[in-house]
Order: structure tokens, then sequence, then C-alpha cells
């Protein structure tokens, strides 16, 4: 029996299938320094494993609401609307099983055959994945690192159709590290506020940024709060990978649209594990600040060492934990050369084309791992090549 044809479109995460070729390598003895996962090395924060604990002994172990706990979706717009800078309530915020299904869900409720939906390339694999199990066009819009890996908003205005349904902002950036200006942020929201179309704003990051300023979202600007969709969690921030819990803030038009689609796929997010949400967004927030202050000093210390590679050149991220080093000058393909590091040096990266095609000719690695294995990680890679 042969598979649906949407299949052909779906696409994967490489980082996974890295991670399991490196596995099998450390099965046979090898060392391997692993800059492949996009996770924080951190322990998830005491108070909030320990608000889990309470809420299995509590019973927090039954079916809760489609669109998640109440009193989880008033702090997260508690939240939200803090460190936005907008107004919203409980009835915009839909609570999800990580924070993919904020991308999936929406596309699904809107994109169509015929539709296009503009993204950044490189990017998250999934936001193309997605627009092709849809049906509808994705346009890439290319990150280049002439520009810091933002947009250029005179290919973006050209780029815009009648048929433009959605565009996909993210900023901090996965896989480059790269930040969209507030003045571009500013520009972009001028340029589609009068069209037919929703932004979905990835902004899992969000708090992992070294510009020393608050998050800025263009659903804060006049006339785009019922045009945008918020996608946020909690893996990165409170390295809760493993949690699988993110959110959604969306327009309540569209909120109904994705607990429908939420209850046909997962019924409800983890009753415990929302308990422990609320634990993370009202409690102490101090484990935060000590680690983007440690990924800050990895960053730089990684990146210098990177630059220090003849042929690698390595731009200093503005935010997440990914450095992104364009390695033309080496000769090699980011494909050949992310599989020579994996088996010759024993360092796992990514093959910046993974992220699309305009990615080619850089590799991604991942800064979330102590600042020893990342110096011993760029010893290897100067001895290997």
């Amino acid at each position: 029996m042969k598979l649906a044809s949407r299949m052909d479109g779906i696409l994967v995460e490489s980082a996974f299938e890295v991670l399991v070729k490196a596995r099998a390598l450390e099965a046979q003895g090898r060392s391997i320094v692993h800059l492949e996962i996009g996770e924080p090395d951190f322990p998830t924060p005491a108070h909030i494993v320990e608000a889990a604990k309470k809420a299995l002994d509590d019973g927090w172990t039954h079916y809760g609401p489609t669109q998640g706990l109440p009193e989880l979706r008033e702090a997260i717009a508690e939240h939200i609307s803090a460190t936005r800078n907008i107004n919203v309530g409980p009835q915009h915020v839909c609570v999800v099983p990580g924070g993919k299904p904020i991308i999936f869900f929406p596309m699904m409720a809107l994109l169509e055959p015929g539709d296009e939906a503009i993204y950044p390339n490189p990017g998250f694999p999934i936001y193309e994945s997605m627009i092709n199990v849809c049906g509808a066009k994705a346009v890439p819009m290319p990150l280049t690192e002439g520009r810091a890996f933002s947009l250029d908003l005179d290919l973006l205005r050209d780029s815009l159709t009648p048929r433009t349904k959605m565009l996909v902002l993210n900023s901090p950036q996965n896989p480059t590290g790269g930040l969209i200006p507030e003045d571009d942020i500013r520009a972009i929201a001028d340029l589609v506020r009068d069209r037919d179309l929703i932004v979905l704003s990835d902004e899992i990051y969000c708090r992992i940024q070294y510009c020393d300023k608050p998050p800025f979202s263009i659903a804060s600007l006049p006339g785009m709060l019922e045009k945008t969709i918020i996608l946020d969690g909690f893996s990165k921030t409170f390295a809760m990978t493993g949690w699988r819990m993110g959110y959604g803030v969306m327009p309540i038009w569209l909120v109904d649209a994705v607990n429908k689609l939420m209850v046909n796929s997962n019924s409800c997010t983890a009753s415990f594990t929302q308990r422990a949400g609320i634990a993370a967004l009202r409690g102490p927030q101090d484990d935060v600040y000590k680690m983007v202050a440690e990924f800050r000093r990895r960053r730089d210390a990684f990146c210098a060492g990177l630059n220090s590679i003849p042929g690698f050149r390595c731009t200093l991220p503005g935010g997440a934990f990914y450095a992104f080093a364009n390695i033309t000058g080496t000769g090699r393909t980011s494909k050949e050369l992310a599989d020579f590091l994996l088996n010759e040096a024993g360092v796992a990266c990514l093959n910046g084309a993974a992220f699309g095609a305009y990615g080619d000719g850089f590799l991604r690695f991942s800064y979330a791992n102590s600042l020893e294995n990342l110096m011993e990680a760029v010893d290897r890679i100067k001895r290997a090549l």
C-alpha cells in the first residue's frame, strides 16, 4: 500500500538523525562532543520539578480541558501581557504538548492549496514541512550573513502577493541566532497590517538573547494583535524540553479551530506538567537568568574559537544558543564537512542546508554544552582539518 502523497512534502529534523548516528559511534567506544541537539543542558529548576511531584501526589493525572488548565492559561496571559506590552487574557491562550502544534494547527486551520506562506530560510524545517502538508506554496525568505541573518525588507515587500496568507517570523532565530531589529519589525508591520494575512511569530527563544533589551513582539504594534499568533513555551527558557509543553496566544476567532485540531489529535496536554508550568511562570526566575548568562559566556568563547579555525567565519549570534558558522573557506560542502567532523573529529553538528537551501555553506553548532566541551570541539576540528 502506498503512502498518501501529502507525505512527500514532510521534512524531518536532522538534529535527531545526527544524534542517532552519534550515539551509534559512542556505542562503538568513540568519544563524541554533542553540539547537534538544540536543548539546554541545564536541569529543570528544582521548584518546577517539585511542583510536578506535588501535582502527581495531588491527583493531577487525569484529562484536563483541551485548551489548557484555566490557572495556567491565566498565568500565561499575565506573562505575555507583561513581557510583550499587550493586553491578552486566558481566552486567547491554547496550551499544547510542545511548540510544534502551534505551527501545525494554525497552518492546518488557515492554509489551503493556492495560498502562499512566507517563511525564513534557513529556518526551522517544520515551517516549510507543514506549509507543504497543507498544500500551500512555501515561499522562502533568505536570511543572509551580510544582514546578520535578518530579513531583507525590500525582498519581503516584493514577495507579498494577494495569495500570501501567512508570514512566519522567528526572532531570536533557529538556526542562526539572528535577531530581527525593532525598526525592521515595525517596518514589517507596516507592510502587512492592511493585508489579508496572519503573522506566526515564533518567539520560543525570546528570553534567551544577549542585547539586554526586553523582547519586542510584532503583536505589540497598532493593528497587529488581531493578526498575530505568538508561539512560545517552556522547553528553552526553563530547560523543559522533555516535558512537552508549549502554547499559542492568538486572536479569539482562531482559538476554536486550534482546539478542534487539538482534541482530534492529543485531547489535552498532561495535567501535572501544566501545574509545573504555573510554578515556572510564577516562581523564581533566578535559574533563567543564570542560564542565559552562562550561554553568553559560552557564546563569546566558542565563536572566538570557531573564528580561529582556518576557513571558518562565525557571526556573533544575538540570541538562542546556536552558532551558525560559514565554512565555505574550507573548500568543502556543509554536508561533507558535517559528516567528516562527526566521523573523523568526533564533533556532532548540523549541515546548514538541513535548514533550507540558503543554509548551504554553513554549519550549525549548539553551544548548549559545557565550556570545556565546546573548547574541546574547537581543538578537535582544528586537528582534523
